[in-house]
């Protein structure tokens, strides 16, 4: 029996994601496929690759030697691979993307668009979910995440930052006596984002800059998973909302927000590329990376208002 080199890069993927399922899920297999084609590059070679057991998987003494030497292999390859491609002037392969729904429709959508005219022989798969999703579980290249990142073994680019403002409609602001401090937050009807704020707390810069964040205690009266459903319950006069700005800057200059406390800044967020950390980033990969950072480059479009009409 000989080895096959499907096999290899199966085997490769089981121990660089720490089991057969996330490699499955990867790879876009069934567990039972990966399962044989390790179990069949065992028999070819005549050695045991891996310890299993009913938790996980881990590589032997002799697997972890041939996991490294193939790996090396393999990484020459396709270096060699895409040292071609850049001669030739293309990119080729498949990009599988997750990122926040609101911030993919309003704004990463056409910068994806212009990005797969420049490279037509690239394939894309989009995943829009305001969630974390794992991406070596769900077989991600990239994730576009917002706010402030946990601490986590992944790579993150900061794209740019991300202001928020606090706003409502002129409606409620006529209808409500608008609060003149921070605290007086407290005391109003305010609109917040479920994946971000369980605790229903609004966090300001600090003052001064080397103090803690300054916070306070919210009054919740509708909670939503998504930004533009945010924005909307605000310009429909319903409560206070804390919207970035790549969201509310247009209702803004628009007149159907207005911003309430404009001397007071809500922390920031940060916008990231993230992708898993391995040895050699796909060139497709770094290629968008660098794509995305030179349109956004630290001056976000959404605040590149006409002279006059900056919002906050």
């Amino acid at each position: 029996m000989t080895w096959r080199f499907d096999d290899v890069q199966t085997f490769l993927r089981v121990v660089e994601t720490g089991g057969v399922t996330a490699a499955a899920a990867e790879l876009k297999l069934s567990k039972s496929v990966v399962s044989k084609r390790v179990s069949d590059l065992e028999d070819a070679l005549g050695v045991a690759l891996l310890r299993r057991s009913t938790r996980n998987v881990s590589p032997t003494e002799q697997g972890l030697l041939f996991y490294e030497q193939m790996r090396d292999a393999l990484l020459t390859m396709e270096r060699a691979v895409e040292g071609v491609m850049d001669r030739a002037g293309s990119l080729k392969g498949r990009l599988h993307i997750t990122a926040p729904m609101s911030f993919a429709t309003l704004h990463l959508g056409p910068m994806l668009a212009d990005f797969a005219a420049l490279h037509p022989g690239l394939q894309f798969a989009v995943d829009l979910d305001d969630r974390m999703l794992d991406l070596a579980g769900g077989g991600h290249d990239l994730a576009i995440r917002i706010g402030r990142l946990p601490d986590s073994s992944l790579i993150a680019r900061k794209l740019c930052l991300s202001r928020r403002v606090v706003c409502c409609s002129p409606d409620y602001a006529r209808r409500k006596s608008l609060p003149t401090s921070i605290a007086e937050i407290a005391t109003h009807d305010c609109i917040d984002y479920a994946n971000a704020h369980a605790s229903r707390l609004w966090q300001f810069l600090p003052v001064p800059p080397d103090m803690r964040p300054r916070t306070v205690a919210t009054h919740s009266r509708l909670v939503a998973n998504n930004g533009e459903v945010m924005r909307d319950f605000a310009i429909a006069g319903l409560g206070l909302a804390i919207l970035p700005l790549f969201l509310a800057a247009d209702a803004i200059r628009a007149g159907r927000l207005i911003q309430v406390l404009p001397e007071e800044s809500p922390l920031p967020d940060t916008i990231y590329a993230v992708y898993p950390p391995t040895r050699h980033v796909p060139q497709r990969v770094r290629a968008l990376v660098d794509y995305l950072g030179q349109r956004l480059n630290n001056a976000a479009p959404w605040e590149r208002a006409p002279a006059g009409d900056e919002p906050g």
